[in-house]
């Protein structure tokens, strides 16, 4: 059991580390009684190595979360060893398939010092470095066949079920997108236009595209084999350069 000097130092420590790392990180702690919470998050924990092997051993009791605004998150869980400290690990972001980690080497988590402020140093230093690698590939893989944009054009995809997606590359592309129906995903940043209503989605494809052109950013459509546009769309989408027209998981 754990008693309330416990529970307030992992807190305690948890916000230190939070504020010393690179970026904006915020904590929240899970407490003993939200068994359900713990148990979903125990389940996402990121590591196949230590952490993992403390987990084996001793189920997941509480636990502090750290959390970046891109959906990054980080856990800080207790060391059940004769040393002071505590261990962290990587979380893997619930949105994204399974498909997605399939090939990339799990980020697993080290322990740390009693000490936030050298642990900091450590993490940024090391799992944060591998984690940042690591989703950023499981993102790309969540992709699934949608061709990365650059900051000057967005490439739209069509997808099997009638939908455009997109990943475009900062704020101002995706606010278009929005304003024309897209919808974010939080998790990946891929932009959907559903295929609920193909009117509105014509109308929206040809809208964006001029819009996007007035602020220097082209645009490109994707046709993946098999799937036919409708007439409307394509012809409202300005031409990309013959040279940029090219198309290019979690093992737990």
């Amino acid at each position: 059991m754990h008693d309330h000097e416990t529970s307030e130092r992992l807190a305690s420590y948890a916000d230190v580390l939070a504020g010393e790392l690179p970026g904006v990180w915020t904590s929240s702690y899970h407490p003993p009684e939200n068994k359900d919470d713990l148990a979903e998050l125990a389940d996402r924990i990121w590591d196949l190595d230590l952490v993992a092997a403390s987990l084996a051993e001793h189920p997941l009791q509480q636990a502090a979360v750290l959390s970046r605004p891109d959906g990054a998150q980080l856990v800080v869980l207790d060391r059940h060893d004769e040393r002071d400290g505590f261990l962290i690990a990587a979380v893997a972001p619930r949105a994204l398939p399974d498909e997605a980690y399939r090939a990339v080497p799990e980020p697993n988590g080290i322990a740390l010092a009693d000490d936030p402020f050298l642990s900091a140093e450590q993490v940024t230093g090391d799992l944060l470095t591998r984690y940042d690698t690591a989703l950023a590939q499981v993102r790309h893989n969540a992709l699934d066949g949608i061709q990365p944009s650059q900051p000057d054009r967005v490439v739209l995809t069509w997808q099997q079920d009638g939908s455009v997606a997109t990943a475009p590359v900062g704020d101002t592309a995706g606010a278009v997108l929005v304003a024309h129906g897209f919808i974010q995903d939080q998790q990946t940043g891929i932009y959907r236009l559903s295929a609920d209503d193909t009117r509105a989605q014509a109308r929206a494809l040809r809208e964006i595209g001029p819009q996007l052109d007035a602020l220097g950013i082209g645009t490109a459509l994707q046709h993946p084999s098999g799937r036919i546009a409708p007439a409307a769309s394509p012809a409202a989408m300005p031409p990309a350069p013959a040279a940029t027209r090219t198309p290019a998981h979690r093992a737990r």
